[in-house]
């Protein structure tokens, strides 16, 4: 019989391709986990609706089986971990790999972040609304080393950059490639400083689908990013080279971008690298090439 394995969050972006990338192999038997919001209605794949806060209703839904794996997507603080990894049908799995984010790091000038970089210790209110998210995943992370320890559960955490590609719904990718449909003019930073690194939504399922597998992925820590470094004015010069349409340009302060509130999509004023040098070695690992998951992502949205 296949091994069980069962993914929280498995019907939108991220957990919607591994779902696809498992089925194409059917090495597993799929389970879903999620509120139901949005059903995957796939063969193959059996789906549990529940919200993950209710310890109750996940006790009653997630049946006790020797998962393989469970793959957390959308955990987000220390008590949703900590609920979930508490569930009697959990107890038992082999393995539990955590998605958590770039974002946990602490600003500094030592680039690249390593696994071993310092953390964030408190919340960022100059991010906003998303100011407690990185300490949040900082919490989270640490309450799965310590819930799975007690439990004899082998761990991966995964900390990507910036995910895009099929099935995004935040307005990244998706924002430029509006504007080249309409002809509209894009906003770029007068100071094309910063730089960062992006992985392609096919690349993580392919991580996860190793560190299931993998001696060396049990109980670490890999930072998941493909190596390249992009400013805004290369990811448009990508654009331009995988739509064959001239992009133009009106650069601008980022004084002025946010007094307009221009929605721009990645940081205006820092760097996000990492490391990717671990995840690479330890599980030998080739990353999609920007430009070209650039163009699958193209393809995808064009025939949406």
């Amino acid at each position: 019989m296949k091994p069980p394995l069962l993914i929280i969050g498995g019907s939108y972006f991220a957990g919607r391709v591994l779902v696809e990338e498992l089925l194409k192999t059917d090495d597993f038997r799929i389970s879903v986990l999620n509120r139901g919001n949005q059903p995957l209605n796939r063969e193959g794949v059996t789906e549990i609706r529940a919200d993950r806060h209710d310890a109750d209703a996940l006790g009653q839904v997630i049946p006790d089986e020797p998962w393989a794996g469970v793959i957390d997507f959308c955990g987000y603080d220390d008590q949703e971990v900590e609920v979930l990894l508490s569930t009697p049908g959990v107890q038992f799995a082999s393995r539990y790999i955590f998605i958590s984010t770039a974002s946990v790091y602490e600003n500094s000038r030592k680039l690249p972040l390593l696994e071993s970089s310092g953390l964030l210790t408190a919340p960022q209110p100059e991010l906003g609304s998303a100011a407690n998210y990185g300490f949040d995943k900082c919490r989270a992370e640490a309450a799965v080393i310590e819930k799975c320890q007690t439990a004899g559960i082998a761990w991966t955490i995964l900390r990507p950059s910036i995910v895009y590609g099929r099935y995004n719904y935040a307005p990244r990718e998706s924002y430029f490639f509006d504007l080249v449909r309409k002809g509209e003019t894009v906003v770029v930073p007068q100071n094309d400083l910063p730089l960062f690194q992006f992985l392609l939504v096919d690349d993580l399922a392919r991580i996860i689908r190793c560190c299931l597998e993998a001696e060396s992925a049990r109980d670490t820590i890999f930072n998941a990013a493909a190596p390249d470094l992009v400013s805004y004015a290369r990811y448009l010069d990508v654009i331009e080279e995988i739509t064959g349409e001239r992009i133009p340009v009106l650069p601008m302060s980022v004084q002025e971008i946010d007094a307009r509130r221009i929605p721009l999509p990645f940081p205006l004023d820092s760097h996000i690298i990492i490391s990717t040098e671990k995840l690479v070695r330890t599980l030998g690992f080739e990353y999609t090439e920007f430009t070209e998951g650039m163009r699958r992502t193209w393809e995808w949205f064009k025939g949406r």
